[in-house]
Order: C-alpha cells, then structure tokens, then sequence
C-alpha cells in the first residue's frame, strides 16, 4: 500500500503489535499518488525530478540565448578558456562544494523523524515552481518587472481565497514575506478604516455640531461612510485635516476629547491569549503601547473564552475606545487549536445588525490549509466544531495564510487575503519612478516594497497540480492529523507516563510526562530533561512549547487534573510533535519508526 492511496482508500490504525484498517472510501474511486509529489526521504524520485530540473535550466538557457538573438555575446569562447576566467570558476566551484559539505550538516527537515516544528519536506510542485520563477527573478512589486509574476500572483491569491470559502473574483490579496507581515497588512488596513470614519465623525462634529461617540463612529463601516461623506459633503481636504494619520495624531486625539466630552485614549487591538507574538510587534509598530494590546483569557480548553471576548468588546465600548482588528487564531503555534472562529463572527454579526462593524482577521497562517480538508469525507478527521470554524473564516473581513508552512511551500512565503476590494484598501504612495497609470500594481499598498515572485509560482503550481480541496491536498493534510492520532494513541498505551494535552485539534500532539499525583514542577523538570536528551539525539528532532499562565491557567488546572497531579508552578511544560511529513502515513515507514521513538522516549524520561 503506497502512502499515497492512504487518505483516499484507507486510514491505518497501527496498534502495539500490528495494524488494523478502518475504510474510507470517496465518491471517486481513481487512486491519488501523494508520493508522486515528493521527492521522499531517500530521493526516491530523484531520477524523474533531476530531469525536471534539467528542463528548467535548460529553458533558461534556451530563453536567454533565443532572446535578441542577433545581439553579440558579451563572453566569448575564448574569454571563457583565459587562464584568469578559468582560475575564478575554480574559485567559485571550490567554495560551492565547500557551502554544500556545510549543508550535510542542516537540520534534516525532509525526514520523517523530524517532527519539531512547522516545517516538512517541500512539496515537488512547490519546489520546482520556486526554482523556476527564482531563475527569472521577478520582483512582484510592479508588473514592469514582474509580468508574469504578476499574473501568476493574482492566480494564486484567487485560488486560496476559493480555499477559505472567499468568492475568487471579489476578494483581495498579495504575497508577503511571511504570517508576521501578513497580519501587519490586517493591522494597516484596519487603521485606515478607523481613521477614515473618525476622520468624517470628527468633521462633522467640528464642522456641523454632530455629537461624537468615538466607538460608535470608527465602527460606521465602509458604506455608511461614504454614504455619511456623500450626504453631508465632506471632501477629502477636511478628511485629511482631521486625520490621525496623515496629521498630527496628537493635535487630532485633542480634539476629539474635546467633541467627545472625555479623553480620547486610542484604539484598542484585542487578541486572544493563544496570539502569535507578530501580534504585541504588530501593536508595538504601530505605536499603539501596552495599553491598547488587549489579550482575551482562554477556555480550559486552550481557546478564546467567549464571554471574557464578550466582556473585552463591552468594555472598550464604555471606555469609549475603538476596536482597531479583534483577531481570531486558526492554528494556534504551540498547539495546532482552532479557535471558534464561527462564534466569533455570530458575535460581531449581532453587533453589525446595531450598526457595529468591528473587523474580524483570522490568523490562519498554520491553519489555513486545513480547510482544504472541507467538502470531501477527508473533514471526518476533525471534530465537528472545528468544520464550522474553519467554514466561518468566509465570513470574516482579513485572513492571513502561510504556505510555507503546512502549503509545503519553500520559505519565505505567506499570504494576506481580504474579502473584498473595500477591505483591502489602504494608505497610498507614490513613486515616480515607476508608472502610475497602471492601478493594479500593488507597490502603492503593500508594506513590502520588493516581493519575490517565487512564493506566489510555488503556490500557483501547487494549485494546478494537487488543487487546494479535499481530494489531493486535504488527503495529504488528512493522512497528517491521522498520523498523529495514532502516535498519540500508542505512546499513551507504550509510556505510562505520557500526558496528552486535551483537545488536540489537528496534526500537533503536545504531552507532559507525569506520574499520578505528581507535582507539576516534578514533571516539568522531567518534560524539560527529557527535550534537552532529543536535543542531543541524532535520531528524532521534537520541539518544546511552555504555556504560560496569564493566558493558559485553566488549560493548565484541566491538563494537571487529568493525572490528579498538583498545580505548585505557574507554567506546563510540554513536548511538542508536528505531523506535517506525509510519509508518516506509510504503515512501512511508521512501523520502522515509532517503536524507536517509543524506546528513546523511555530511555529519555526515566
């Protein structure tokens, strides 16, 4: 059985002392070959790709000698056979094979041994897109340099808006150096709502005798501001003047204390407690301070607490302080969760309908490919709950998606994708070295000036071959969070002393190792001993996380109840095992490897 025709035909569940099948069948019935699109841990279609590489260098070369044909060469034969050219290439060649012996000793991210953090082998479109677009060098700033870039950007951005259930020929989008940009572009674009609304209320106010309520008006909305901008005619000169952005915010916060009849203190940013940290530089950035970072505690469970969101939503509304971005997470960093994005965004509707519009982002930057799992059978693998959230990322204003992360892309390459066009503007500028005609450029609105085009054709060649649903990509991810529930299954039966964190949501299992009754410091001290004794292993690579208690406290008090343990530390440490190595759902391969990590582990942990 090929791992590839695992997701599709069957999922194996391996137990101490062998395995047994539970059948999965799709509506169609054509094999997929996952391992068709890997190089595989021992370069087992390394013949077969040698060739594709072979055929990219050589339509580069082909290109490049086609191309103003009649022009002279600029290095002639005899110029390439100088002694002098002939001791440079010398040069050059010694010091690649000496970076490529450096490289033997990289950390081995293609094995399936390595289950730390979140990264894998490369997929085979991704790679060979990357590499193909990386010879041509486009910079994805302005289609003057980038034409086909470009083209191949918007295709792709439009492919994984389809993914999260955006309509592709409405929504928004552009490549980034990563999720931590991405959620900088949520941020920017968010503020330039704010400022517009504040900026027409602050008008009106001064101008007309308006009453102002600083909540209620930087949460008007895109249509009723122009609506309000129309009626009342307020021009752009008057916006400009009453802007906190583009005048002195100081000067403009003063003045609407003083129509608002209290102290203006700024916007608010509310995140949940299991936030990436891109989020406190996100606040940082944009000169927000501490104060305005408001973190939302989480459920025992490790997600958003809703009523303490609720509560957070209320109390900027009283303290007259504008929500700039309230985020969501998709696939939390330490553990993989998805937060109750669905809930969420039924709260925010029930504030729309009282015309509140607060912008919802989802930062999906791990998560968001797990909706490829949607529509197909291969969505049994997650918990009903975490189908309605991954489906409400619809709903939301702004996500953030990362390829090269659980997409199998190479870095550096991350996505910021809005619903519409209305969601995506943002501050404006001008350079007048390059054409301004030409209004699809995205070099007036990204925060990055120069993008890579190689993120963007890695994804897009990812897209036109293995698709972004259920039936190619979602088995893959599919195989991935079955993989770890049967790692997960047999260590508890293998190691008394494995503590599973509880709810695993997707392919991340993270675990104490506890004795019943155990203080939870003992068992940190022996979680933390035990990651240093992997650290110092050739054989596996895991990865630690440490879940704090100003966010994690009732997730800590429900993981230490499992074992009746004591709670005498603040913070749980943990071991953490990513499944993202799709060769972990071959049954050969899994039942060579698991009884070596169950036999380290013992050794490690006593």
């Amino acid at each position: 059985m090929c791992c590839g025709h695992l997701p599709l035909k069957l999922l194996w569940r391996r137990g101490i002392n062998g395995y047994s099948a539970d059948t999965m069948t799709e509506p169609d019935d054509t094999p997929f070959a996952a391992d068709a699109y890997f190089l595989g841990p021992k370069s087992e279609n390394g013949s077969w790709i040698r060739g594709e590489f072979q055929a990219i260098l050589d339509h580069w070369f082909d290109w490049r000698r086609s191309l103003f044909a009649d022009d002279p060469e600029a290095i002639s034969e005899a110029r390439r056979l100088s002694p002098e050219f002939l001791r440079e290439r010398e040069v050059l060649g010694q010091e690649l094979r000496h970076l490529l012996q450096m490289l033997r000793s990289e950390v081995p991210k293609f094995t399936p041994r390595y289950i730390g953090h979140m990264v894998s082998e490369l997929s085979l479109p991704a790679l060979l897109g990357h590499f193909a677009m990386l010879l041509h060098n486009p910079n994805n700033t302005s289609k003057e340099v980038a034409k086909i870039g470009r083209r191949m950007e918007t295709e792709a951005i439009a492919m994984l808006a389809k993914m999260v259930g955006y309509d592709p020929a409405l929504a928004q989008g552009h490549f980034t150096g990563g999720g931590t940009v991405a959620n900088f572009e949520a941020v920017w674009r968010a503020r330039y709502r704010l400022d517009h609304a504040l900026s027409l209320a602050l008008v009106l106010a001064e101008r007309d005798g308006d009453a102002l309520d600083p909540f209620a008006a930087a949460h008007m909305g895109w249509q009723r501001f122009e609506e309000l901008k129309q009626q009342r005619e307020v021009d752009d000169a008057q916006l400009r003047v009453a802007s906190m952005v583009l005048g002195n915010p100081f000067d403009v916060a003063k003045r609407i204390s003083l129509c608002a009849g209290r102290d203006y203190r700024g916007p608010v940013l509310i995140t949940p407690g299991n936030k990436h940290f891109s989020w406190q530089k996100a606040a940082n950035l944009l000169g927000l301070g501490e104060d305005s970072f408001w973190n939302t505690p989480l459920d025992q469970e490790g997600r958003v607490d809703m009523a303490a969101l609720a509560n957070n939503i209320a109390m900027a509304r009283d303290q007259g302080r504008p929500i700039l971005c309230l985020t969501s997470v998709a696939g939390t960093t330490e553990a993989g969760e998805i937060d109750p994005v669905h809930k969420v965004a039924d709260m925010l509707d029930a504030h729309r309908q009282n015309g509140v519009h607060i912008w919802h982002h989802v930062d999906a930057a791990y998560g968001g490919f797990f909706c490829t799992l949607l529509g197909g059978d291969t969505e049994k693998v997650l918990a009903p709950e975490q189908r309605k959230a991954l489906r409400a990322i619809a709903r939301v204003q702004s996500v953030t998606i990362d390829p090269h992360k659980l997409g199998y892309v190479p870095y550096s390459c991350g996505a910021f994708i809005t619903k519409d066009e209305h969601t995506y503007r943002a501050s404006s500028f001008q350079a007048p070295y390059i054409d301004r005609a030409d209004v699809d450029d995205k070099w007036r609105c990204t925060l990055e000036g120069s993008r890579s085009g190689a993120g963007a054709a890695a994804t897009w060649l990812t897209g036109k071959t293995l698709g972004f649903g259920p039936k190619k990509f979602g088995a893959i991810i599919a195989s991935g969070i079955e993989a770890r529930k049967v790692f997960q299954d047999d260590l508890v039966k293998a190691n008394p002393l494995v503590r599973p964190l509880k709810p695993a949501d997707t392919n991340i299992v993270c675990f104490s190792l506890a004795k019943p009754g155990e203080a939870l410091s003992v068992s940190n001290a022996r979680t933390l001993q035990t990651y240093a004794r992997f650290q110092a292993h050739p054989d596996f690579s895991v990865s630690k996380t440490v879940l704090g208690a100003n966010s994690y406290s009732a997730l800590i008090a429900a993981h230490v109840g499992t074992y009746n343990g004591v709670c005498d530390a603040a913070d749980l440490a943990l071991l953490r095992c990513v499944f993202m190595n799709p060769f972990w759902a071959n049954p050969q391969t899994r039942d060579y490897l698991m009884p070596r990590f169950v036999a380290l582990l013992a050794e490690f942990s006593d």
